[in-house]
């Protein structure tokens, strides 16, 4: 319940903040927009592109989490947390749970750009499917962010987080396709879970299954970024 409660309160915080409205929502909707609409555009890439600027939306949704723990620990309530019965797991859970709550919006509004403006016609199990991949797939970058808010401060967690967010952006094929990499950055782009967890979309989308390969890339780096921010969390002790 402690958890529950934790989690809906930084949901509602989250969803007030004006800045993640625009950035975090917005942003995302009009790149897909701005990359679809530029001459003469294949239908097949609308929608490839419409997973992918949909992932990149939940990426920075994910990270943003941390950039919140980071300005919580300025303040002090951090301080506050660690007088309640929580325990340094259930602390870093209510903050994952909460970064996979708010790349919803980020995620439907791309989707729904896609569908409203470009046309994009899906069965309602990809659509459904399509979400469920992202939202899931998101869980290690709300980590990797949480890791950074923890042990980081608040201006240093800003840059670091849109640092990685242009860095997995990139080299995972969200903004241009893998394919247009040479030959050894298309083989770095397969061990990011940004792509991978874009490539899942974009298989459901086009109507075939997901291989284990991109499903075992993103738990590897889950279980790596999950372990990163418990560390985090339990070192931020000794300064908060």
């Amino acid at each position: 319940m402690i958890v529950t409660a934790y989690v809906r309160l930084e949901v509602r915080r989250t969803l007030r903040d004006t800045g993640f409205v625009f950035f975090g929502i917005g942003m995302p909707v009009v790149m897909y927009l701005l990359f679809t609409n530029l001459g003469t555009v294949d239908p097949e890439w609308k929608t490839a592109s419409m997973v992918a600027m949909a992932a990149y939306g939940a990426l920075g949704a994910a990270l943003s989490t941390g950039t919140g723990v980071a300005e919580d620990k300025g303040v002090g309530w951090l301080r506050q947390l660690r007088v309640t019965p929580m325990t340094p797991r259930q602390a870093v859970t209510g903050r994952a749970l909460t970064g996979s709550v708010v790349v919803l919006p980020a995620v439907a509004a791309v989707l729904a750009a896609g569908a409203l403006v470009n046309g994009v016609r899906l069965d309602a199990w990809q659509w459904a499917a399509v979400v469920l991949a992202l939202w899931l797939g998101a869980l290690p970058f709300t980590l990797l962010g949480l890791g950074n808010g923890y042990r980081l401060s608040a201006q240093t967690t800003g840059l670091v987080n849109v640092s990685c967010n242009l860095l997995l952006s990139i080299v995972g094929g969200l903004w241009f396709p893998a394919a247009l990499f040479p030959q050894w950055l298309r083989t770095l782009s397969d061990f990011t879970p940004t792509h991978r967890f874009a490539e899942i979309g974009q298989q459901l989308a086009a109507g075939s299954a997901p291989g284990l390969a991109a499903p075992g890339v993103i738990l590897a780096w889950a279980l790596l970024f999950g372990s990163y921010a418990v560390f985090s969390y339990r070192r931020s002790a000794r300064t908060v």
